[in-house]
């Protein structure tokens, strides 16, 4: 149930009262429901200590995407407030109505992608550091993108793994000759993109109108590849995004060993929030360097 100092304060600020608030499921941080109005429905994220920091740098990355006016899909922010003690932080967003993929879908979505990524800035990171799940994601300006990808999305996750026992001693080595290697297999200068950061089905929608919406992003600067690296982690999406994709913008060869590189990341995350279950994927990827 939504707290009363909470409903309280969405009246106030909407103008209307509040009918209900309908649980929406999916997430493992926030809570979060469809708050329904005589004005129409809104999407509210709320929760109090750790998870109520996440809200805004949420915010910002949301409005990044806006502002990149790519032809996907983003909620737009209406409000955020900080927890006092009768009231969590909360982010208010533009409710987006569900639809069904038609025709077409994915290579709308996968044109989207592409456009978004040509949004650009001279740099890699973001002004602000963000979250990726709960943890911290470190996004401090680097003109070199390996040590950026090194120090800022790797080596955070790996001393986070060590200081909760979830790092094998045997990884080590493996690790070190990855990071020897991180200046010939990654670029040096690709072409700094505005990435969603989290990019995986849970993190797309279908929209009323057909079109691909992103929600729960974890923003920043870096190479598209890392973006489209994600996509791939837990299934991928359909052959059709990818098509589409590479005719608007086409990959360098190879892609599928950076690959690798840029979903150890996501596999060192889920290994730090959820356990034992994604060594298994971290050794595949470092045995590959080892």
């Amino acid at each position: 149930m939504l707290p009363a100092a909470l409903t309280d304060a969405l009246a106030a600020m909407l103008g209307t009262s509040v009918r209900r608030c309908e649980p929406v499921g999916g997430g493992c941080i926030a809570l979060a429901c469809r708050v329904e109005t005589a004005e129409g429905s809104y999407f509210l994220k709320w929760g109090r200590g750790d998870v109520a920091r996440t809200f805004w740098a949420e915010a910002d990355g949301l409005r990044a995407l806006h502002e990149a006016a790519s032809p996907l899909l983003v909620p737009e922010v209406l409000a955020l407030g900080d927890p006092d003690e009768a009231t969590p932080g909360f982010l208010l967003m533009t409710w987006i109505e569900a639809g069904t993929r038609g025709p077409g879908f994915w290579e709308a979505f996968g044109r989207g992608l592409a456009h978004l990524h040509r949004h650009t800035a001279g740099r890699y990171g973001f002004d602000e550091d963000n979250f990726i799940g709960r943890l911290p994601q470190h996004n401090a300006w680097a003109d070199d993108w390996p040590a950026f990808f090194r120090e800022r999305r790797l080596e955070p996750q790996v001393r986070w793994a060590r200081e909760r026992g979830r790092w094998h001693r045997r990884w080590d080595r493996p690790l070190e000759r990855l990071y020897a290697r991180l200046d010939d297999l990654l670029p040096a200068r690709p072409e700094p993109s505005l990435l969603h950061g989290d990019l995986w089905s849970g993190n797309v929608m279908t929209a009323r109108d057909g079109r691909a919406a992103l929600i729960d992003p974890a923003v920043y600067f870096g190479h598209r590849e890392a973006d489209l690296a994600m996509t791939e982690l837990f299934g991928g999406f359909n052959p059709a995004f990818y098509a589409a994709y590479r005719e608007a913008w086409p990959l360098e060869p190879g892609y599928a060993e950076r690959r690798a590189v840029y979903n150890l990341y996501h596999l060192l995350n889920h290994l730090n929030h959820f356990g034992e279950g994604y060594a298994g994927s971290v050794a595949e990827v470092l045995d590959r360097f080892a």
